[in-house]
């Protein structure tokens, strides 16, 4: 029998096409917003394009792998999948491994490739908690079961990122464990507890480190400072603005003339708004919104918790890196250093990305009619 919303072959076309469409987006963009930078600093224009086109490639055969292995095999890789990660995560320390940027240690080199650790330990979280949430059933309302554990893993985790240093990375799963600790159940007053004491100590972490302090303020005051701390906002806004409804055409960008940073990694979507206009960054979020929303419908109908919390946390973990990323590069959010999942460049994002919706389509190939 045909599930409404799924091809024939299996293949759940409003999880696939939103992907596609958005990968194909995704490396237009990159050549688009990269073209300039990397023609004048690598002596190659396609640099970032055919490397981002590899990575899409690998990351579409995982995602047709993922898509085959049954939802319960899953639950095999739980434990090795959070060891690895964990591992990775400290190899980022010792000398010689951990590759940093801009005071930033997040990228690990082995043999010559660089991998983000912090990338594969979000995944590995959403398989893990999900099947340690499957277990506990109708515990997961109390503080023994269903809270203390999930904080002290994830905890771990997260105090690994956030000594890279990853705020934006740290914050992402803190948001997102609460998120599905109340999908699994938990008690309110231990969910908001957490809420409370979580603000708390992001406030704390914001307010002794003065890189952080000074993004707050430009966050709050963007136009008291246009040449320095607020210098790639205000770019940013200035691509949003010199857009208009329509765009000024693919290719013919300002700002990537050398004057918004990070422009085909977290803030690609200024120049998207810039070549394509208010119409294409609409396109852009309608299309994360029907990938989100399906990923959702698919986990609420889910045949059993397993299938249903997993499918429910990688739906939620890509919505709130692109929720995150948009609000910051619209000025909604303090700048975080995210990347746009499947439209940034990077290869870590996006082999991940594509790897977690291998899982969601097979999470929606065994659902309930």
């Amino acid at each position: 029998m045909s599930i409404k919303g799924q091809s024939q072959g299996g293949y759940d076309y409003l999880i696939l096409i939103p992907t596609i469409v958005l990968l194909g987006i995704g490396l237009v963009a990159i050549y688009s917003a990269s073209s300039f930078l990397a023609g004048h600093e690598l002596g190659d224009s396609y640099f970032y394009l055919k490397r981002q086109a590899s990575f899409g490639l690998l990351g579409l055969c995982l995602l047709v792998i993922a898509k085959n292995i049954p939802v319960s095999l899953y639950r095999i890789f739980a434990y090795p999948a959070l060891i690895v990660s964990f591992i990775l995560l400290v190899l980022l320390f010792f000398p010689g491994m951990g590759r940093s940027v801009r005071g930033a240690c997040r990228w690990l080199s082995i043999a010559g490739f660089s991998l983000q650790p912090s990338e594969l330990a979000k995944l590995s979280l959403a398989v893990y908690i999900a099947y340690s949430m499957s277990k506990k059933g109708t515990n997961m309302s109390s503080f023994s079961q269903g809270l203390l554990p999930h904080v002290i893993v994830a905890g771990a985790f997260m105090f690994l990122i956030l000594l890279q240093p990853d705020l934006g990375t740290t914050v992402i799963i803190g948001c997102w464990l609460l998120i599905i600790l109340f999908v699994g159940g938990l008690n309110l007053f231990y969910l908001l507890s957490m809420i409370f004491l979580s603000s708390l100590a992001l406030s704390w972490l914001i307010w002794q480190a003065d890189y952080r302090m000074n993004r707050w303020l430009a966050f709050i005051h963007p136009w008291e400072d246009p040449q320095g701390l607020s210098y790639q906002i205000i770019h940013s806004f200035l691509a949003f603005g010199s857009g208009g409804v329509l765009g000024v055409g693919l290719g013919n960008s300002k700002q990537k003339l050398g004057y918004l940073p990070d422009l085909h990694t977290d803030f690609i979507l200024p120049i998207m708004g810039e070549e394509l206009g208010l119409l294409g960054v609409i396109a852009i979020i309608m299309l994360f919104g029907v990938l989100i929303i399906r990923g959702i419908k698919i986990a609420l109908d889910a045949p059993d918790l397993y299938s249903c919390y997993l499918g429910m946390g990688i739906s939620t973990m890509i919505g709130l890196q692109v929720i995150i990323n948009m609000g910051v590069v619209m000025g909604l959010l303090p700048t975080k250093g995210l990347t746009l999942p499947l439209l940034s460049y990077g290869g870590s994002s996006l082999i991940i990305s594509l790897l977690s919706i291998g899982i969601l389509l097979s999470i929606s190939a065994r659902r309930q009619v």
